[in-house]
């Protein structure tokens, strides 16, 4: 009987292992992504977002936070991660978001200086009707147009009902189309 109970113990450890190694792989996946995310919710803070997401794993290796299959994998780690950086409290909830300069089109190429004071202006700008809006419908198209979630998903992500992360995307998406397009009628240059 001894001998069956050692395999037993054997084969409970190489399953652990086994799981371990499936969810580290899942991890590394979507890495960037997470990382993304995470910086997102440190305004665009590198060392926080690394803090925050050193925090997520190890929730998630540790066995402090479980995925119950209720959504993708993906979804939910997005939502541990956010709760890593709630937890956290970070003062100024994204007051600056790296990655914005891809999101309106620039490039690492060099450009002159007057291509790159208006890139920089244009992100200004962006930051600056993001920062008009309510916490939650910055969540929410963060969610939606930097890492492809539906409204849906990004509700599971935020922990609200779908109906209200609608709500949410909806009037951030119209905030932000009035705010830039009084940019857009001013002259520039301030």
């Amino acid at each position: 009987m001894e001998g069956g109970g050692l395999g037993s113990g054997t084969s409970m450890r190489m399953k652990e292992s086994n799981e371990e190694d499936r969810l580290s792989e899942k991890l590394e996946e979507f890495h960037g992504e997470y990382f993304g995310w995470a910086l997102a919710c440190c305004s665009g803070q590198q060392e926080d977002a690394r803090d925050v997401l050193q925090s997520a794993y190890l929730k998630v290796l540790e066995g402090r936070a479980r995925f119950g299959g209720r959504s993708s994998f993906r979804t939910w780690m997005f939502g541990v991660i956010r709760l890593s950086a709630f937890e956290q409290r970070r003062k100024s909830f994204w007051t600056r978001m790296l990655g914005l300069g891809a999101a309106l089109g620039t490039t690492s190429e060099e450009r002159g200086p007057e291509a790159t004071a208006m890139a920089n202006e244009k992100i200004d700008r962006v930051r600056e009707a993001l920062a008009g809006l309510s916490r939650r419908q910055r969540e929410v198209l963060h969610l939606v147009f930097y890492h492809d979630l539906s409204i849906e998903r990004a509700a599971s992500v935020l922990g609200v009902a779908t109906g209200t992360a609608r709500t949410h995307y909806e009037r951030g998406k119209a905030a932000l189309r009035r705010n830039l397009g009084r940019w857009e009628n001013e002259p520039h240059g301030r």
